[in-house]
């Protein structure tokens, strides 16, 4: 068989792209086990413990989604033209770019190891970094064996009865780590409706600490929600995102007041996001302190005049 010694455009191109997919589906296959192991194996020693393991599901899952497919079939494409046409084996272009590949893999690997000796010296050797650690070496093996007996062999990878059936395998896998993350994610409906409770948490959580600011500099609780509105700094009590009716707010007593919300998703008891959270903000963790259930739900707040003295006043945190 005569070697070419060069390719056209179109396959230099084709050869490319599929690379170029292949590496994008690893980093984003290896995030999401990674937020899998993440929301299975929370560790209280990381100040995230997984709190935003769902949220970061998206996007891998969302690349994978499109990119995963797009791979299947150019590499579909790819093995049926190397069936027709074997010399396409020869390709210098394609060569490179296994070696390349097989290059980053070994990388990878070696780094892997590194990475596991250093954090057990480190004293974080846990279930969740040991899992993370095979999940790398288990997606970057894959690689190093698929391109590695492509390099050698001079048959295409579906035409060997072990390599189609491992090929067949890592789809498979793949597909139901695609699938699975769904599972997590949720519906979209659900998801717009946790995103209206988190503004409705974060609007009170603004409107309660503009009340303290107004108590400390008037040494009194607002009559209403109108009086904290100030034409200086800007300020206007924000109004439910989805309704656009303003929130409850009742003034108890000297020092007591109460603020209610309607909202349309459970926050108690719920771990499906994986979000059981590590209160990390100086201010404190406003998803405990705001938990709430399906309907209309009223938070009693009871200022402390010696922790929130008038004379020193605390900053209004953003959010």
């Amino acid at each position: 068989m005569n070697e070419p010694n060069h390719s056209g455009p179109r396959d230099v191109i084709l050869q490319l792209l599929a690379i170029i997919f292949l590496y994008v589906c690893v980093i984003s296959l290896g995030s999401l086990l990674f937020q899998y192991i993440n929301i299975a194996y929370p560790d209280m020693l990381d100040n995230d413990y997984g709190q935003y393991a769902r949220t970061a599901l998206r996007w891998p899952l969302a690349v994978l989604t499109i990119v995963f497919p797009c791979y299947i079939f150019l590499m579909w494409k790819l093995q049926r033209e190397i069936k027709t046409n074997p010399e396409l084996l020869e390709l210098k272009s394609r060569k490179w770019l296994l070696y390349l590949t097989i290059f980053l893999t070994a990388l990878v690997i070696v780094g892997d190891l590194v990475a596991l000796v250093y954090q057990f010296l480190n004293g974080g050797l846990s279930v969740r970094f040991i899992l993370k650690i095979l999940a790398v070496f288990a997606i970057a093996g894959s690689v190093f064996l698929y391109y590695g007996w492509n390099l050698r062999q001079t048959e295409s990878a579906t035409s060997h009865p072990f390599m189609s059936l491992f090929t067949w395998v890592m789809i498979l896998l793949t597909s139901a780590s695609i699938v699975t993350g769904f599972f997590f994610v949720g519906s979209p409906f659900a998801e717009r409706q946790r995103h209206f409770d988190q503004r409705r948490v974060n609007d009170l959580y603004s409107i309660q600490w503009h009340i303290i600011d107004y108590w400390q500099s008037k040494e009194r609780l607002p009559l209403n929600l109108f009086a904290l509105r100030d034409e200086i700094s800007g300020y206007i009590p924000p109004i439910d995102p989805e309704s656009g009716e303003p929130y409850e707010y009742q003034k108890k007593s000297t020092l007591s007041f109460q603020l209610c919300a309607i909202f349309t998703t459970s926050q108690n008891g719920d771990d499906s996001q994986g979000t059981r959270s590590v209160p990390v903000d100086p201010y404190g963790d406003a998803n405990q302190v705001w938990s709430h259930e399906i309907g209309r739900t009223c938070f009693d707040r009871t200022i402390d005049p010696d922790l929130y003295s008038s004379k020193a006043k605390i900053p209004i945190p953003v959010r």
